[in-house]
């Protein structure tokens, strides 16, 4: 555990912007499941339909035997699913209806909150960006020339558990937070927008940069599931680093730091 003094790490705007990330987040995720439930297919290319073949991910179901079975295919390979996906409450349903909001089968509903929060998330990511280049924040989670030079070091440590409380990230640290606020996020807006109707007549260009709705609803849904792992991993840091200090840092703002570190 850390023993050295308390620094300010986390500014207000900060920690704002990351419960609503956090917040809207959960519910477009849940609320896109909903929406991929209509339509429970991926494909690559500007068209999809029975007569064409350029599916990435399908999830469906068969009936065998008089019985409902789910069934996942991935790039032309079939799994059986059943208990986890293509079938819920016996019925034929993509994703089950504890993942999806709302529970029950809505593609309006869902649609309606996956939007809200859809632009909560771009007004909130637009507002941090603003704060974060003018107070310097902004700065402190692009990786330098020294952090990339260091990575192997920190790669190691982290696989050995070795965690260093500092007031600044570390470099593993800014190229995962870098790699969600400069490149992920901006890639579910931008794929997001392309998939409007009404955003392609005004910025037709944004549909072709994607090559088709289709191929832009394939890379949405791949950057969701990529979120997700990030996700996965931010949370095990954090069980593994120390909880309270972390949970206290995005709360409070003062993290305590290693005093080796501080003596040095």
């Amino acid at each position: 555990m850390p023993n050295g003094p308390l620094v300010y790490r986390q500014r207000l705007i900060t920690r704002i912007t990351h419960w609503i990330w956090a917040i809207s987040l959960f519910f477009l995720m849940l609320t896109g499941l909903q929406i991929f439930n209509a339509f429970p297919s991926l494909h690559i290319g500007q068209e999809s339909g029975f007569e064409y073949d350029n599916s990435i991910l399908a999830i469906g179901a068969r009936e065998v035997d008089g019985d409902l079975r789910g069934v996942t295919q991935v790039f032309g390979a079939k799994f059986d699913t059943t208990g986890i996906l293509g079938v819920s409450g016996g019925e034929v349903r993509a994703f089950p209806a504890a993942l999806t909001i709302p529970s029950k089968t809505s593609l309006a509903t869902g649609r309606v909150i996956h939007f809200f929060f859809a632009w909560v998330l771009v007004i909130t990511l637009t507002v941090w960006l603003i704060a974060s280049a003018l107070n310097g924040h902004l700065r402190q989670l692009i990786p330098t020339l020294a952090d990339l030079r260091a990575l192997p070091r920190d790669l190691m440590d982290h696989a050995r558990l070795r965690f260093h409380h500092t007031a600044d990230y570390n470099v593993l640290q800014k190229l995962a937070y870098a790699s969600v606020l400069f490149l992920a996020l901006p890639l579910m807006i931008l794929t997001g927008l392309s998939m409007s109707p009404g955003f392609n007549a005004a910025a037709p260009w944004l549909l072709d940069l994607f090559g088709g709705r289709q191929t832009a609803r394939t890379i949405h849904f791949l950057t969701m599931v990529a979120l997700l792992g990030f996700f996965a991993v931010h949370m095990a840091m954090i069980l593994l680093a120390g909880p309270l200090n972390e949970m206290r840092s995005i709360l409070t703002g003062w993290y305590r730091t290693d005093k080796e570190k501080n003596d040095a």
